[in-house]
């Protein structure tokens, strides 16, 4: 009875040591929030190289906003969506998998690599042989393999009388990734080539040349420049420890370590990951942050998606209503062009294109204009269609606003036309100036959002801890 006392007592004094190390900051909607964490966001956001550099103070509020999002994302469940889930999955594993693998588990795979290496080259060792070869098509007439066979027993007459095999590689191989080095290959082992080309290099010793043979590729002649055995582990250790990199070997080794330790738990490899993070996020504060940073920002985006960014650019009775309310907003100073500077080889084409638009919204001209002009193989007119103030296109200038400028001609196009009409005071609807009314909209819908998630959403800060922030040890 006393131990069992003694025990609860420690667990007591170890849950009072941790909240004092790490007390709660906030409660948002009844969940709590760690200094840690707000700690982690706000230098995180707060570096030196930032422009806006936020008081822990202003930051509070940005960081409240933040996680009211997320409150309402959990709220609708997005946390549970298949798609949110895998994503989320797959990051987390990206941050735990390099502690799958050690320095001594890599050592040993670079091990096993040259001792399977070693075996399979094997008493025959290694060999750097240069060739001559006369490339023959597989099917290559009699007649072209007897002209192959008496040029390659011409070159290896040369050969015989002291020409330099290097040179005459460089001149007649058709091998032209070694010709160029004058017909050395690189270093190679059994088993890596044509079983003809490695029977008759492996009979010769260095500076020994074989006859003119045949392979399925072609006649070769083969000189032996060096032979040997592999070297000793720790002078291709580099070699095989750059190899495992650059092949993904590394991970191979975290797949068939996740898969070892998973089959011993007897549970699936998603759930044994699942348990190797919450495991190491218990005793790392930084990488419990940083994992609870990528799921909050998935949930966030995935919110404020479907609340403010996609529903404000898909919602046109919405964007016009705002535009109404605001048009004064958007209102500008000198007049805008609102049309098309277009170039025709024809002077029929010029009304024609007029024609062809007149009666349409300015948002089915270039559809109308393609299907008309352009819709074949011949290209009839050049347009340039928007709205246009001074200085933005030099026919417009020149045109409509009657500004003293030449407008470069095109070629083939000669004939230069303008339509459309003045606007004075600003934009006629909200698709003229569509980026700025949706950057606006969304905004506006983004702080209606706010408001209602604060009043909807209880929180509470604890000041006295929020006085703390990067003030304690």
């Amino acid at each position: 009875m006393k131990r069992t006392s003694l025990f609860a007592a420690l667990l007591m004094i170890c849950g009072v040591a941790n909240a004092q190390q790490d007390p709660v900051i906030m409660t948002i909607n009844g969940t709590p929030v760690l200094r840690s964490e707000f700690e982690y966001s706000y230098n995180k956001n707060n570096t030196e190289g930032v422009i806006d550099k936020k008081s822990v103070e202003e930051y509070v509020e940005l960081f409240i906003n933040y996680k009211l999002k997320v409150a309402a994302a959990i709220d609708a469940q997005l946390d549970t969506l298949p798609s949110f889930k895998k994503e989320f999955a797959q990051y987390r594993d990206q941050q735990i998998r390099p502690t799958l693998i050690t320095d001594d588990d890599v050592e040993q795979e670079a091990i096993k690599i040259y001792e399977d290496t070693k075996a399979s080259i094997g008493e025959r060792g290694l060999i750097k042989p240069a060739h001559i070869f006369l490339q023959v098509m597989q099917q290559a007439s009699q007649d072209e393999i007897e002209k192959a066979k008496v040029r390659i027993d011409s070159i290896y007459g040369a050969l015989k009388g002291g020409a330099d095999f290097g040179l005459l590689a460089k001149q007649l191989s058709q091998d032209a990734g070694t010709a160029r080095n004058g017909g050395v290959l690189p270093w190679i082992g059994p088993n890596q080539t044509l079983k003809e080309f490695e029977d008759k290099a492996y009979a010769l010793q260095p500076g020994e040349m074989s006859e003119p043979f045949l392979s399925p590729a072609g006649y070769h002649i083969v000189l032996m420049k060096e032979r040997k055995q592999l070297e000793p582990y720790d002078s291709l250790r580099a070699n095989i420890m750059r190899f495992i990199e650059q092949r993904g070997i590394r991970e191979r080794i975290i797949d068939k370590k996740i898969d070892t330790l998973a089959n011993a738990a007897a549970i699936s490899k998603s759930d044994f990951m699942e348990r190797r993070a919450d495991s190491l996020q218990a005793g790392d504060n930084e990488l419990k942050n940083l994992i609870q940073e990528y799921h909050d920002g998935l949930l966030l985006y995935e919110i404020s998606n479907r609340t403010v960014w996609d529903k404000a650019a898909k919602d046109e009775a919405g964007l016009a209503a705002f535009f109404k309310k605001n048009k004064k907003k958007y209102a500008w100073d000198e007049p805008r062009f609102k049309g098309m500077a277009y170039h025709v080889k024809v002077e029929s084409d010029v009304k024609a294109v007029k024609d062809c638009v007149k009666k349409l919204k300015f948002n089915e001209w270039a559809d109308a204009l393609r299907k008309t002009f352009n819709n074949d193989s011949i290209i009839r007119i050049r347009v340039e269609k928007g709205l246009f103030k001074k200085g933005d296109n030099a026919l417009v200038d020149h045109d409509v606003f009657k500004v003293d400028t030449t407008a470069t001609p095109l070629k083939d196009y000669p004939i230069d036309a303008t339509y459309g009409k003045i606007l004075k005071k600003g934009p006629e609807d909200y698709t003229d100036v569509k980026g700025l009314v949706t950057a606006d909209y969304q905004e506006a819908l983004e702080k209606e959002w706010v408001a209602e998630l604060r009043r909807k959403y209880a929180v509470e800060v604890k000041s006295d801890v929020l006085m703390t922030v990067n003030k304690h040890n």
